[in-house]
């Protein structure tokens, strides 16, 4: 026979194992946006030390990706801004850090205040923002 267990009723088959799961803490923050000239500025700041050293590293560590900002409410994706139109740059402070998002292009630069004004008016309505540089979560706040 080929297939000697098949027809065996008395043999389970196994279940796969389960993936991995690759899970890790984000910092939770106070986040407060801003329009400014250019653009949009975003300050992350949390209550505790080491909060405030695991957003910084994380910094550090993505530094020169592309910010998106996912708005969140009940753990389910309500929009996705990728500030792709605008050059960001991440400098730290000393409770946490400044996320500023700026174009020279007054096109990129309206569609960068209007994800800013969207972002705030749905943290103002309960949502919370989860931040990410390259994809990796950042931080993760209200306002």
């Amino acid at each position: 026979m080929e297939r000697p267990m098949m027809g065996m009723t008395s043999m389970m088959p196994t279940m796969p194992a389960a993936p991995a799961m690759n899970m890790m803490m984000m910092p939770r923050c106070t986040i407060e946006m801003e329009k400014c000239k250019g653009g949009m500025m975003m300050t992350c700041t949390a209550d505790s030390a080491m909060a405030t050293g695991m957003m910084q590293n994380l910094c550090q560590m993505m530094s020169g990706g592309m910010i998106s900002c996912c708005m969140m409410m009940n753990g389910a994706a309500m929009m996705t801004c990728n500030l792709t139109m605008g050059m960001c740059k991440c400098e730290m402070t000393e409770s946490g850090m400044c996320i500023t998002c700026t174009s020279g292009d007054e096109a990129c630069c309206k569609m960068i205040q209007a994800c800013c004004d969207s972002m705030m008016a749905m943290m103002a309505s309960g949502c919370t923002c989860c931040v990410c540089m390259n994809g990796m979560p950042m931080c993760c706040g209200t306002c």
